[in-house]
């Protein structure tokens, strides 16, 4: 499995981007996608994730109401449209995936959850 995310950059607060995540190396169609961001001097934690079946999402509460989830099966592409954004969101930005079953509330809050990586893309936002 691979996972190439693209589409970080610079913006200023309350600006918008959308993030693409292709994957490729397998059927996707039973997966479960995340997206996790890592700030500077701070543990990587989780943003948003999909079921690629059923397109159930699922969102940290920091983001909840500004971003969203999104996939593309024809495209085998992951999205992230992110709105709104504030200082705070500045991260690299990752995309996951793992053939799931999500197993239990908490599971795909998880990076530990999800086997397969990309490789990170950089949201700056400037105040």
């Amino acid at each position: 499995v691979q996972l190439q995310a693209s589409g970080g950059g610079l913006v200023q607060a309350g600006g918008s981007l959308r993030l693409s995540c292709e994957a490729s190396g397998r059927t996707f169609s039973s997966y479960v996608m995340g997206w996790f961001r890592q700030a500077p001097g701070k543990e990587r934690e989780f943003v948003a994730t999909i079921t690629w079946s059923s397109g159930r999402t699922y969102y940290a509460d920091s983001v909840k109401g500004r971003f969203t989830i999104s996939r593309d099966n024809a495209k085998n592409t992951v999205y992230l449209q992110m709105n709104s954004l504030n200082p705070e969101d500045t991260a690299v930005y990752y995309c996951a995936a793992d053939p799931g079953p999500i197993l239990g509330s908490n599971w795909y809050r998880l990076s530990k959850s999800f086997h397969y990586w990309g490789q990170g893309t950089q949201v700056t936002v400037s105040s």
